[in-house]
């Protein structure tokens, strides 16, 4: 087994080369696992089941101890994998509020931030036929 990360991977069975393969994987990658499922109205809107989250996204916890809430997501961390969303908040014994991590696969889209341009353009081309 090679020593270190390589695009052409071809999957294996093996959880241990699967964690591996995350594990090694640069930013711009780990990007591409941080997808997440739209809600049925989006889904019938732009004929795509999911889209990458982005911050400024609306989302619904599907799954998990916060399920049911809702927030705009605040921030993505690829190197954890993990995303923080405003609304859902723990309060640790001294008495702070913070944030906790959730993951992309536990979350709902219910609306999307449509400021990019190149987003925008990937959405569209999914509703658009082709000739």
């Amino acid at each position: 087994m090679n020593k270190e990360w390589s695009s052409h991977w071809i999957a294996s069975t093996q959880p241990r080369k699967q964690r591996k393969y995350r594990y090694n994987a640069p930013l711009h990658t780990l990007r591409k696992h941080l997808g997440c499922h739209l809600s049925k109205e989006l889904r019938a809107k732009y004929k795509t089941r999911s889209v990458l989250l982005r911050s400024g996204d609306k989302v619904k916890v599907v799954r998990g101890q916060y399920k049911g809430h809702t927030g705009t997501v605040d921030r993505v961390n690829l190197s954890t994998s993990k995303v923080y969303v405003t609304g859902i908040e723990v309060i640790r014994k001294d008495g702070s509020r913070v944030v906790p991590p959730l993951h992309a696969s536990n979350l709902l889209i219910t609306e999307l931030k449509l400021g990019d341009k190149k987003r925008e353009k990937r959405l569209v081309h999914h509703i658009t036929p082709k000739p």
